[in-house]
């Protein structure tokens, strides 16, 4: 019994974090972009560093929790001087020589016993087409999983089962992406775990822990309303090659570029693309919304869940802060060794 207990301990933690969320599950990812698809990196010409936590089903013991960082920027040949903050003006004055970006990601994800650290190293291309923009990006990705042995509790103290079990694993992998982006449209695929990359616990048979293949597609368009408010309507889809897929789709509203806000819809994650993505079971309503002032964004979401967890949970919530130089020329000199 107690060998029982610890396998489906681990069994279940590692299938929650191997096929339904093999990296974190972000709200706010359209304000970072590089989060998903590693040809973001630098495709907008200006540095940036984002810090993200979320609290997943707040409130449960053990709830998955995320704190990420990321940094990104572009190394442009020439002085990128911008005159205005609308991010059109900064699409349509951007140098056409610096065509190199790099950017670096770092998270902490936890889920009960189980603590994944992982780092993502990258580097894009960035290819202007007339009035639109072109990019691929690759990025060299490290994991390292870790067992908290104490939090697991059996009948009996000692076992040999944890004893032969790993309390650290490690591998290496990586992600590919190309991302599209004009004056109103953005569109991003992405591949993640390219290589399928495996570890095991221990060396009994089933142990070995591979992670999936995993594909992201992405767009977005923006409507002008009047002259300082526009809508994006955009929508994210995940799924891996045996077809566990998950779709979110979202309305955001901007004001001046400076405020925004909007409603969004999260399907749970299915081995059918039908049942859970048009069926809703285990999904979720985004509320999201956050201001600019000067350099520094600030976002906000939460997130309902259309499930009985419901009742046990005060909702996932993450909170995303941001600052993005590139305004000054002075700020890019340094980057004038392309």
């Amino acid at each position: 019994m107690k060998y029982k207990i610890l396998t489906l301990i681990i069994t279940f933690l590692l299938a929650i974090q191997v096929y339904g969320q093999q990296f974190p599950v972000y709200t706010q990812y359209w304000t970072n972009k590089f989060l998903l698809n590693p040809a973001v990196a630098g495709h907008e010409g200006y540095t940036s560093v984002n810090l993200t936590a979320r609290k997943q089903w707040a409130g449960m013991q053990d709830a998955p929790g995320t704190v990420a960082i990321s940094a990104q920027t572009r190394v442009l040949k020439n002085s990128h001087i911008i005159k205005k903050r609308s991010v059109r003006n900064r699409r349509k004055m951007m140098s056409k020589s610096g065509r190199v970006g790099y950017g670096a990601y770092l998270f902490d994800d936890n889920l009960g016993a189980i603590n994944k650290l992982g780092f993502q190293g990258t580097y894009s291309y960035h290819l202007t087409l007339k009035r639109a923009q072109l990019s691929f990006g690759g990025s060299l990705v490290g994991l390292q999983y870790n067992i908290d042995k104490s939090a697991i509790i059996l009948e009996e103290s000692a076992d040999n089962l944890i004893l032969s079990t790993a309390s650290k694993a490690y591998l290496i992998d990586g992600n590919f992406g190309t991302y599209f982006s004009n004056k109103n449209l953005y569109a991003g695929i992405a591949v993640q775990n390219m290589f399928e990359s495996y570890f095991k616990l221990n060396n009994r048979e089933g142990s070995k822990i591979k992670m999936q293949r995993q594909y992201l597609i992405n767009s977005g368009y923006r409507f002008d309303v009047y002259d300082f408010v526009y809508l994006e309507p955009s929508f994210n889809f995940k799924f891996s090659e045996n077809v566990v897929s998950q779709i979110d789709l979202n309305l955001s509203a901007y004001f001046k570029e400076d405020y925004w806000g909007g409603l969004g819809y999260r399907s749970g994650s299915s081995s059918k693309i039908s049942s859970e993505t048009l069926g809703g079971r285990g999904s979720s309503i985004l509320i999201f919304g956050g201001a600019r002032i000067d350099k520094f964004f600030f976002g906000y979401s939460f997130d309902y869940t259309l499930s009985s967890i419901q009742k046990r949970t005060y909702g996932s919530h993450e909170v995303m802060i941001a600052v993005r130089f590139g305004d000054n020329a002075r700020r890019y000199r340094w980057l004038n060794r392309y």
